[in-house]
């Protein structure tokens, strides 16, 4: 979350009209995030979230997005629920962007996962995925194997040398391993797609709340445990915790068992899911222009990663059985 579009007061009031939740009490900019501009908007009835849609969001995925909020709220998912305006419309226009409100949750990100919260996360990963078999939108991942050598190759090849040399070579044998491996027949649905601590909320230890849904998507459920595991379940000195993976698909399979299929592709998918976050990372880092908005990370912290789960021979390696 961020602010990047400044709403005047009188813009502001006007928004707030169109829907029944009570007098401006206050509207402070939220700093965290990259996406998109946030509010914290407080009225006399209510503390909710105002958003502005920015350009790396695409206007038409918009209603899947926030039909999907809907849904997985009427099924008891935790998640933020829009706000339909007094004509019944979510999605509306503020300052020439696109915009909506979602009620507020209560929590905050933990700074560091126990294996108590890994459990959590992986059961409420898991009833997502089960609340959503249901959804009758359909979203593509636009960030599957499909996209990421278009990725690789949009990265300038002396700034990947620049990285870590070898890298390119590195990269391309990944790819090559992946495209021609990649399942094609795992159970499929709903997916988070971007399900890092920063987007989870707990509060008095217990999981309150998941945001950030601009990733949703439909794809191999398992391949959203995949990416559980590398935004959960290593160090900070990039160690790998086997407490907490074990903790976390403990938690998932408590909810919903995973097929021979899927615990046996887990290690290629955590793989992939490695090689996503690494290029995606690794294309802004080397195509950052000052007016993106884009928060850079590291991405050599998801070759670690990446390393790792190409080691990792046997599933069991995850789950401890």
């Amino acid at each position: 979350m961020a602010v990047y579009t400044e709403v005047p007061d009188d813009d502001l009031l006007a928004f707030v009209d169109e829907y029944d939740i009570g007098r401006v009490v206050s509207c402070k900019g939220i700093a965290e995030g990259v996406e998109n501009s946030n509010y914290l908007l407080k009225t006399d009835r209510g503390t909710y979230i105002l958003t502005l849609y920015e350009k790396r969001v695409a206007e038409e995925d918009l209603p899947y997005f926030l039909e999907l909020l809907e849904h997985l709220a009427g099924h008891g998912i935790p998640c933020p629920v829009p706000v339909h305006g007094r004509d019944g419309r979510v999605l509306r226009r503020l300052r020439e962007r696109p915009a909506a409100v979602v009620t507020f949750l209560s929590g905050l990100p933990v700074r560091r996962a126990s294996p108590a919260h890994c459990r959590q996360l992986g059961a409420w990963l898991a009833e997502l995925h089960r609340a959503g078999l249901d959804f009758p939108r359909e979203r593509p991942n636009a960030l599957s194997v499909g996209a990421w050598r278009p990725l690789f190759e949009a990265c300038p090849a002396e700034g990947v040398e620049s990285l870590r040399r070898g890298l390119s070579v590195e990269l391309a044998g990944e790819l090559d391993l992946l495209e021609a491996n990649w399942p094609t027949d795992l159970p499929r649905g709903v997916i988070h797609g971007d399900l890092f601590p920063d987007n989870v909320f707990f509060h008095r230890g217990r999981l309150s709340g998941m945001i950030d849904f601009y990733f949703a998507c439909n794809d191999f459920l398992a391949y959203d445990v995949g990416v559980c595991l590398n935004a959960w379940c290593f160090e900070p000195d990039r160690s790998f915790n086997v407490t907490k993976a074990r903790s976390l698909l403990n938690g998932y399979r408590r909810v919903r068992e995973l097929s021979d299929a899927e615990i046996e592709a887990l290690p290629l998918l955590a793989r992939g899911a490695a090689v996503r976050f690494l290029l995606t990372r690794m294309y802004d880092w080397l195509n950052y222009r000052a007016d993106a908005m884009v928060k850079l990370k590291d991405p050599l912290e998801y070759l670690q990663k990446l390393r790792f789960h190409r080691g990792v021979v046997d599933p069991a390696g995850y789950l401890a059985l």
